[in-house]
């Protein structure tokens, strides 16, 4: 199985501009200098990094939870990614995953235990595991 993606850039890096577009077709869309490194209006290759995590963790603790036989009845993660400047130019510095789940008849700390397990296990934070990560797990029963 392959996913692809493709980018595309003209010109210098501070006046330039570049499109992003995902092999499936579900997004295409400009980026630039400012939307990447200035908070410009716009999308940024941090931001679909953060879009991919969100619902990989959240596809992934869905998994976990319903092996556990206990079935979500949602999952919501926002993903915020840190780039920093840094000696050595930009990087990203962290990740912060913040979920939010309805799982019927489940315990607290069954339910963080398959959230701390999948911060490490989904398939991006395994991609991802240069990187420090924080997560945040709210279970929203009622």
């Amino acid at each position: 199985m392959n996913r692809k993606a493709e980018a595309r850039w003209e010109g210098d890096l501070k006046a330039g501009k570049g499109n992003i577009k995902l092999g499936s077709g579900a997004f295409e869309g400009p980026f630039s200098f400012g939307t990447r490194f200035e908070g410009a209006p716009g999308t940024n290759p941090e931001e679909l990094l953060g879009a991919a995590h969100a619902g990989c963790f959240s596809m992934a603790l869905s998994l976990a939870l319903s092996t556990a036989g206990h079935v979500p009845t949602s999952v919501h993660t926002t993903a915020t990614v840190h780039l920093e400047k840094g000696e050595k130019g930009f990087a990203i510095t962290g990740i912060d995953l913040v979920t939010r789940a309805v799982v019927p008849g489940i315990a607290d700390a069954d339910f963080q235990k398959a959230a701390e397990a999948t911060k490490t296990g989904c398939i991006i934070s395994r991609a991802l595991a240069a990187v420090p990560m924080r997560l945040e797990a709210h279970l929203d029963n009622a």
